[in-house]
């Protein structure tokens, strides 16, 4: 989905998660458009490459179609995985127009629930080797890059509907990620709500805070 509103120079870039598409994010999408922004919807392959491969594949090009929509600051919203391929490429490349990042449920830390069950087949099968990377280890992409040197808001939840994956990760959770390990500390702001991790970005709460994170930088009203 791509959607632009007419007198507005503002963009977002949407990114998905771990073995999600586009059509995860189609909801924000659509709010963050009829308040005015331009959208673009960026899909990527998410079990099929490493976190770097995705990132230096999906961030060009949507920052590319977003430019050409006339957007001179750009802002990302990211749900799960994709705040990871984020935080790794603007490591790298500077943004001149860079606006504000909103993550939510980002395993910023990693999650334990990768390091108990990486090395079972069918994990590797659904999620790839990207999946592989999100752990708590030395080998984890997550621990391994710097704090974010722009606006971060970081928006997670504490509720699970997956008892199971829950089990394995110490703490208050979403069922994938652990509160805890969902900030950062050169975070500008961090908002837990009552939502599990695989539909939390459609939670009218978190679309509210989302945008009011884009245009103030903070969360609190």
């Amino acid at each position: 989905m791509e959607t632009q509103t007419e007198n507005r120079k503002e963009g977002v870039i949407l990114l998905h998660g771990l073995a999600r598409t586009r059509k995860s994010m189609e909801k924000p999408a659509r709010f963050l458009a009829e308040n005015g922004f331009t959208v673009i919807n960026q899909g990527y392959p998410s079990t099929k490459k490493t976190i770097a491969e995705l990132a230096d594949a999906a961030i060009p090009d949507a920052l590319t179609r977003c430019r050409k929509k006339g957007a001179d600051r750009i802002h990302f919203v990211t749900h799960s995985m994709g705040g990871i391929l984020v935080r790794h490429y603007l490591a790298r490349h500077p943004v001149p127009e860079l606006g504000r990042v909103v993550m939510i449920s980002p395993p910023s830390r990693g999650s334990e629930v990768v390091d108990r069950l990486r090395h079972l087949a069918v994990f590797k099968w659904f999620n790839g080797p990207a999946g592989q990377q999100l752990g708590t280890g030395p080998d984890s992409v997550p621990l391994s890059l710097p704090e974010p040197g722009f606006e971060t808001g970081i928006i997670t939840g504490d509720r699970s509907v997956n008892l199971l994956l829950s089990m394995l990760i110490p703490g208050k959770n979403d069922g994938k990620v652990s509160v805890e390990r969902a900030q950062l500390s050169g975070m500008a702001g961090f908002q837990v709500v009552h939502r599990s991790h695989p539909f939390i970005m459609n939670a009218p709460e978190v679309l509210a805070h989302t945008i009011f994170f884009i245009r103030n930088g903070r969360f609190d009203r």
